[in-house]
């Protein structure tokens, strides 16, 4: 089976756009895939992060990926600082990796801002670690989304700069990206045209995988719309894209389409159809939220299954990693 990587940041609780975009999708390929995943803390430090929040938000969301579907049993699931291999790797790609390529990277200019030279440099070299990642496995597949397109990119530059420059030819394979169907992006719940996101300063924009019932139903109803009904099809749509916002959510909860979301609903206004969209929510993450309980409750198991998921990661990573160190020229052990 062709291997798949992916993580995720702990940097904030799990939204639904996480698992509708991500998150729920890597559930499947455990089954005809090679698949790691794992919490990628690392990525998260490139931003000052609390350290107690940030130790407890990397627990909540290895527990968010178990309950939304990933097995410990059937994937490899693991929190990235606690295999060296990643960190190894990624400092001999900050080695091969040229500035020129960096400075071309889109979303370091999109996370620092105008206060560019206050940004840490670990932000900087934060595709070098990517690449690192993934190629500590020689993983071939990646499912992204269009906002890491490019740094998969550059991750396959660094693997041909390293073969190249090495004289090792092949050592590292080509990266692809796993495209999915059609992922949902699910956006803000107060911009229709912004991404849902856990680092958005208002926490009324998104849902939260935590989020009672009480609290999602509250949100949806608050959630910006415009005074028209919702349409009979998708090009009624065009527009409006608080209402295909909110029509494509309830499709992927639902199993179905927008067009059928609105075949079924056309022509009502939103403040019936929130509710719908609220209750079909709650209904489908709510045994998620049970079970994220149960684990959390019991953090001991929880830790256990994640440092065998290190073990089993590290024991792929770490002979990878150690010949590639032996092709720079480095001396063993």
């Amino acid at each position: 089976m062709q291997r798949v990587f992916s993580g995720i940041q702990p940097s904030g609780i799990p939204t639904l756009g996480n698992y509708l975009g991500a998150i729920r999708n890597w559930v499947p390929l455990q089954d005809t895939h090679d698949a790691i995943y794992c919490v990628v803390d690392l990525h998260a430090i490139t931003v000052w992060q609390d350290p107690k929040e940030l130790a407890a938000q990397t627990r909540e969301m290895a527990a968010a990926l178990i309950a939304c579907g990933l097995d410990p049993k059937r994937c490899i699931l693991f929190i990235q600082s606690h295999v060296h291999a990643h960190a190894r790797l990624a400092w001999i790609f900050n080695c091969v990796a040229r500035l020129g390529w960096l400075n071309r990277m889109t979303q370091f200019k999109d996370k620092a801002g105008k206060d560019r030279e206050a940004a840490s440099s670990g932000l900087y070299v934060y595709p070098n670690l990517m690449a690192a990642d993934i190629l500590a496995y020689k993983a071939t597949l990646v499912p992204v989304g269009d906002d890491q397109k490019q740094h998969l990119e550059l991750a396959n530059d660094i693997a041909e700069k390293f073969n190249h420059d090495f004289s090792a030819e092949g050592f590292f394979p080509r990266i692809e990206p796993l495209i999915q169907g059609v992922a949902a992006r699910v956006m803000s719940l107060r911009d229709g045209t912004k991404k849902m996101s856990k680092s958005d300063p208002s926490d009324q924009s998104r849902i939260n995988l935590t989020d009672d019932a009480d609290a999602i139903a509250l949100k949806i109803r608050r959630a910006r719309t415009d005074p028209e009904p919702l349409p009979d099809s998708v090009a009624g749509l065009e527009g409006r894209a608080e209402a295909r916002n909110l029509v494509g959510i309830l499709a992927a909860i639902g199993g179905t389409t927008p067009d059928g979301v609105l075949r079924e609903h056309g022509g009502k206004g939103f403040g019936a159809f929130k509710e719908v969209l609220a209750e079909a929510l709650v209904a489908h993450l709510s045994p998620i939220q049970a079970e994220m309980r149960r684990l959390l409750d019991d953090p001991a198991s929880l830790d256990a299954a994640l440092r065998l998921g290190a073990d089993r990661a590290a024991a792929i990573a770490d002979p990878i990693v150690t010949e590639a160190e032996r092709i720079v020229g480095f001396l063993p052990r």
